[in-house]
Order: C-alpha cells, then structure tokens, then sequence
C-alpha cells in the first residue's frame, strides 16, 4: 500500500516520531514517500496544494497520512484520495488552531487523537481513533546510571534533573521547573535542558539523571514521558496531557495535583530517594506503545479507508 505523509517541513526536517512512525510502517509493508509543508499558518500552508496535488499525481498513494490539523486541512483539499489525520495536542489545544482542526475533521476519513483529553475536546463523531504515538524501543535502551554519566561527561556525584524540552518553548513553561528546583536549595542539583542532543544522546540522558521533570501548560500524549519510561527513568509531571494516564501506579513517577513549585520541589525529593530504574518499560510494552504495535494499527485504518 502506497501512502504520503503530510508534515510540516519548516525547520528542514520532520519530528523524530513522525520518522520512527513511518520507519515502523515501513517495516509493516507500507511503501511511504513524503510531502514537507513549508509556510506559516493557514495562507502559508495552503499554498502548498499545487506542489501536494502534483506529487499525488506522481506517487498515487492509496490514503495520504496528514499530522496535525492544517496539515490535515490541506491535505483534504485535494479530493481523490482518503486522508487519515492524527492530531497532537497544540492542533486542539490552542483555540485558534482548533478551529481549522475542526475543518479538517469534517473531512478527513479518519481522524486519529494521541490524547483521550484531546479527544474529547474536539467532541469528534464516530470516524476516530484514540492511539498515542508509540515509541522505538530499540533505540531507547536501560543504560546503567554511571555508565550513562561517564558517556556524556557527567558528574557522578551530582543530582540531574532533566526538564522536559527547550528553556526558550513558552508551553514547556521553564519558569516553573526553575523554581521548583531553586526551592530545593541544593547546589549539588543541576537542571539540565533537553535541547541539541541526538537520538542517542537522549537514551543517554534519560538513563543517566535522576528524574525527568515536565511542567508543560499543555501536552496531547508528550513522547518525552514514553521515552522516559523505555529506560526506566524517574518522573516528575504535572497533571498534563495523559501523564498521569501512562505513569499510574509505577514507582519512581509521580505527578502532582497542582501547579504549586512547592508540591513539585515534594516529588522531586521522593524522586530522588527512588534508587535504580522504574517498570516503564514494561508499562509501554503492555499498552502496546511500542512502534511496531501502534503501526499495525495504523495500517488497520488505512484498510478501512483507502482508495484504489
């Protein structure tokens, strides 16, 4: 089955669980060729539809695979091929998006939400899906914690803290995980920020710190919390996205019923009297977040849908 992947190409590459995604489809036997958005907003995605239609011409895939809502909005504007559209949380949650995620709704012949809060924000019909984005876990491998450090240059004797994205990404809300952390009154504590690592570098991170630490003002399913899990690593989250959905009931996670730094500077302490690495791994394995099972299912909606 041939498919074409609608994603936005503005920084000069697709998001990593984008590519793992379709690597996954690929190994299911999907034949996959991209199409990159580039232009901001609605005006600026739209005109991409002669490049979009011409490419369909082409390819001639069976279901067009779009990410996010505009994508989704402009991948239906072309009317020959179903498209299936997986929304991911700042589709939904921003207001001005949502409303062309709500158009691309209407026409997709399959919408897939990555978030069951997500989801019921958009108070979509029957054509839909819940289905988190899964991760690789072959690529994101346990590490021994001293192991790990020694890698990336680490202290051995220090407390990390590894905040859930860029400092500068205004919905990753820094300002709160900086707080909570200088209330702890540690200088022995660095928060460290996720940005300009590699894949590789990344399962590093996660298996050499001693907690995850996520503050987000809103998330769909954020991938950061499934990847910490893969290796085992500790969490410390508000109550975002479906956070306290994936993380319920394992040691070592915990997430807080505020936004008060106080209450996290609480967990990040728990956080760090946990020793060794938590059961996340198995969590994802038994949810079926892993890739290749989160293709198959994908591929199951594509049968439902396709044209040829």
């Amino acid at each position: 089955m041939k498919v074409l992947i609608v994603a936005s190409n503005n920084k000069g590459f697709y998001a990593p669980f984008i590519v793992e995604q379709v690597e996954a489809l690929r190994r299911c036997g999907c034949e996959i060729d991209f199409f990159g958005v580039t232009g901001k907003g609605v005006w600026g995605y739209l005109r991409n539809l002669s490049a979009l239609k011409e490419i369909i011409r082409t390819f001639h895939p069976s279901v067009i695979h779009a990410h996010y809502g505009l994508s989704g909005l402009l991948a239906n504007l072309q009317l020959k091929v179903p498209v299936v559209t997986t929304y991911h949380g700042s589709d939904i949650n921003d207001p001005k998006a949502l409303g062309f995620s709500k158009k691309a709704m209407r026409l997709s012949a399959w919408n897939i939400f990555v978030s069951r809060g997500i989801m019921e924000k958009a108070r979509q019909g029957n054509n839909c899906s819940l289905l988190p984005c899964g991760i690789d876990l072959d690529l994101l491998q346990p590490i021994e914690k001293q192991d790990a450090r020694q890698e990336l240059g680490l202290s051995s004797g220090k407390k990390y803290v590894l905040f859930a994205g860029a400092f500068d990404n205004a919905v990753k809300n820094a300002p709160l995980a900086q707080e909570a952390v200088a209330l702890l009154h540690d200088e022995n504590v660095e928060l460290l920020e996720l940005k300009g690592y590699t894949r590789q570098e990344v399962n590093l991170l996660f298996c050499a710190v001693d907690t995850l630490l996520l503050t987000s003002l809103n998330e769909g399913s954020p991938q950061v919390i499934k990847e910490a899990m893969a290796c085992g690593c500790p969490i410390v989250s508000v109550d975002v996205g479906d956070v306290k959905e994936r993380t319920d009931g394992l040691e070592g996670c915990f997430v807080s019923k505020t936004r008060e730094p106080q209450e996290l500077v609480g967990l990040l302490q728990k956080a760090f009297q946990f020793k060794g690495k938590t059961d996340g791994r198995a969590r994802i394995v038994a949810d079926g977040l892993d890739n290749c099972a989160v293709a198959k299912r994908i591929v199951e909606i594509y049968e439902r849908v396709r044209y040829d």
